[in-house]
């Protein structure tokens, strides 16, 4: 039995839905339940957005360093010798030793 537009509303606008039931107006939905309709959520107090997030900034980058020190380490203790070497050098060269024994050579 199909209700008539007095029992909808009397409005004579009010569409049916798409298996023939008046959903309601704005403000004011009425008929049967919506199926296949699921809506999540997550109340306030148990949102953290910032959770383990120390832990996991700890552990994940001893991981990644750890998976790539061999690739950046050599270099990086290379680096530091020669320079290391190359500042030794500079103040030995411009010391009163160096520039007696090698002084004379640039004139």
């Amino acid at each position: 039995m199909r209700p008539t537009q007095t029992l909808l509303g009397g409005g004579g606008g009010a569409p049916f839905g798409r298996h023939g039931n008046f959903i309601g107006n704005w403000g004011n939905f009425g008929g049967m339940k919506q199926k296949g309709i699921i809506s999540y959520g997550v109340a306030p107090n148990r949102q953290y957005p910032l959770a383990g997030a120390a832990h996991d900034a700890i552990f994940n980058t001893w991981r990644r360093v750890s998976a790539q020190v061999l690739y950046w380490a050599p270099s990086m203790v290379a680096g530091y010798y020669l320079m290391n070497w190359a500042v030794e050098r500079n103040h030995y060269l411009n010391s009163k030793q160096g520039r007696a024994e090698f002084g004379g050579g640039e004139e």
